[in-house]
């Protein structure tokens, strides 16, 4: 038991903190957003850029260009990946997409280059770009007979939809717009633009009691929960009790529980939005600018929702519920067994293990990154302080590019998107991609010649182009 109590509760400790701090605006409405693209997008639109038919060299950049403008973590991505495979994606440029996504977005890349410096960014702007539509090529070569079966079936679910409507559109939009709002950290979000104070002594008390309860500590990853976080925590299970009698026979027609489920989710967002801060005497409560961005983002989201149709309507609420229960749970196991085998893992055991730039090092930094997950911006700070306790900059590189794409609750909920055998396959392609890419850039650190490693990339890139080319060849022969 002196054992078991302590994981079992650093593993509470760590899903009460993820659901406090990343679930609500960043991965809510991710949800919704895969739900409007499997309901209300037609297929083509996803086809003409995405689909297994478009020319590889097409397909994959444009992949690639829509994850570097979402700054979301792995677990964010995850349904909006889902969406778009499920109406129509190839498997090639779905996994690119998500590969890319959390690891080489523009909010990443930038955040990197402040903390580790600009050639580290690039390395792994270079490295996940590269890598990433090599990861995804070979996912379409190995599985094109799936991807076949795929293509057909989705031509079955959706072949009567063949535009998007401009109330659809709107929706989409509202709810992109939503988690950019909900995600970026810029200074017209994050200003407070007006406070209150109020005197409820209590909430401090409170307060103190949350950090014994759910310690904080950021060399092991732990986040903490704040009052506000123990608040949204309440306001989420209070959804999650009427979500199952608004939202599980919704496509019978909606009924009052689906609109208490919307109203509650809009409550909690803007919830969400506030600055909560406890003192001695009370609590502060300040507006910021997220919380309007975010209010009006509802609003609109609102307004064009009462524009659809009713079956356009009850099929997006539907395949948001769907996704919901496809993925949650899994997340929801996933970050419990995370913060369970994090009380474990120790920091201090990086300057032993991945202190060079070896294959054994660099495989260590990624199996690391799977139990040390830490989100998209965190991972960033946590890096430097690997860095600083004696992480050389190869492995360092490999446990960035492996972090955010193998922490255990990802794979849990891309193996429920995509099945077994390709989760497997990308597991594996992610591992030895960013054990490869510590290498070299590992390498280059140490002084390596510059041509050699030129040589490599140039290799890399041709090998590329040609596995590029014997897909097209193959998408030609099918077509």
């Amino acid at each position: 038991m002196d054992l078991i109590l302590p994981l079992l509760k650093s593993g509470t400790g760590n899903l009460a903190a993820y659901l406090a701090a990343h679930v609500l605006l960043c991965l809510l409405p991710a949800f919704f957003i895969a739900g409007a693209m499997a309901a209300l997008i037609p297929k083509g639109s996803i086809t003409r850029w995405l689909g297994r038919s478009t020319p590889a060299h097409v397909s994959y950049p444009a992949a690639a260009a829509a994850g570097s403008l979402l700054a979301v973590c792995s677990c964010t991505i995850v349904p909006l990946f889902a969406g778009i495979f499920r109406k129509g994606a190839g498997i090639g440029p779905a996994i690119t997409f998500l590969f890319f996504a959390p690891a080489g977005n523009i909010m990443a890349l930038a955040y990197t280059g402040s903390i580790l410096g600009p050639e580290f960014a690039a390395a792994r702007l270079l490295l996940c770009l590269l890598f990433g539509m090599g990861i995804g090529v070979l996912m379409a070569m190995l599985f094109w007979r799936d991807d076949a079966r795929h293509d057909a079936q989705t031509d079955a679910l959706f072949a009567g939809q063949a535009v998007i409507t401009p109330a659809a559109l709107g929706v989409l939009l509202s709810l992109v717009a939503l988690l950019i709002a909900g995600t970026l950290k810029l200074w017209p979000l994050t200003a407070t633009l007006a406070a209150v104070d109020l005197p409820l002594s209590w909430v401090d008390t409170w307060q103190q009691t949350l950090s014994r309860w759910v310690p904080f500590d950021p060399a092991k990853g732990e986040e903490g929960v704040s009052v506000q976080g123990s608040v949204l925590i309440g306001l989420l299970l209070l959804i999650a009790a009427v979500a199952w009698k608004g939202m599980e026979n919704i496509i019978e027609g909606a009924n009052r529980w689906t609109w208490v489920t919307l109203g509650l989710a809009a409550a909690t967002l803007l919830v969400a939005t506030l600055r909560i801060t406890p003192h001695a005497g009370g609590v502060e409560v300040g507006v910021t600018g997220r919380f309007v961005a975010v209010g009006a983002t509802l609003w609109s989201a609102w307004h064009f929702l009462g524009r659809l149709g009713v079956d356009d309507r009850q099929a997006w609420l539907w395949e948001s519920w769907r996704f919901v229960k496809q993925i949650f749970v899994l997340l929801v196991v996933g970050v419990f067994i995370v913060g369970m085998v994090r009380e474990v893992i120790r920091p201090e055991w990086i300057e032993s293990l991945a202190g060079s730039n070896t294959v054994m090092a660099n495989a260590v930094a990624v199996l690391f990154g799977v139990f040390m997950y830490f989100p998209t911006l965190v991972e960033v700070p946590v890096a430097r302080m690997f860095l600083d306790l004696g992480m050389h900059p190869g492995p360092l590189l490999a446990y960035l590019m492996a972090d955010p794409e193998l922490s255990l609750q990802s794979m849990l909920m891309v193996a429920a998107v995509i099945g077994r055998a390709k989760t497997a396959a990308y597991v594996g392609m992610v591992a030895v991609f960013s054990v490869t890419a510590g290498l070299l850039y590992g390498a280059w650190v140490d002084g390596v010649s510059p041509g050699l490693l030129l040589l490599v990339l140039c290799g890399w890139i041709a090998v590329l182009a040609v596995a590029i080319a014997r897909l097209r060849r193959r998408q030609l022969q099918q077509a």
